[in-house]
């Protein structure tokens, strides 16, 4: 039963960070289509801003491939890895949507001719270092 519980939690986390990622880039990418309408001369800001929640794919993704490096013993440390997994895959998910929301946002504003790219990156960070917060702590436990 521990086996299935660790694999569960490296499947969890795995695939609850992308589909956070998924789901915040699609956020972005909306707005970004809509702004493209008001000022195409700003799409490489929209892109920017529209990539940024695909870090916390990445994390779950290195965090998959870190647990496989390092050979946990996944009948010994089942529930351990389960709780970790689960705990990291909600941290992405979340952290990834509302970072959307957030980049969203900052391209409608930007479409709107305010100049908030920079500001829009830093207040994006912020639910970011949750994300980066729970991968690091997977490998501390």
């Amino acid at each position: 039963m521990n086996e299935i519980l660790g694999y569960l939690g490296l499947g969890l986390m795995l695939g609850l960070s992308g589909i956070g990622s998924a789901y915040g880039t699609t956020i972005a990418g909306n707005a970004a289509e809509g702004a493209l309408k008001k000022n195409k001369e700003k799409s490489s800001a929209y892109m920017v801003l529209s990539a940024l929640p695909s870090t916390q794919g990445l994390y779950g993704f290195v965090g998959f491939f870190l647990w496989m490096l390092r050979g946990y013993d996944y009948a010994v440390d089942g529930a351990k890895l389960f709780g970790i997994g689960l705990a990291v895959g909600i941290a992405c998910l979340f952290s990834a949507i509302r970072q959307g929301q957030v980049c969203a946002n900052g391209i409608a504003n930007i479409a709107a001719g305010h100049d908030v790219q920079t500001n829009t990156m830093i207040y994006a960070a912020l639910p970011e270092l949750y994300a980066i917060l729970a991968f690091v702590a997977a490998f501390l436990a």
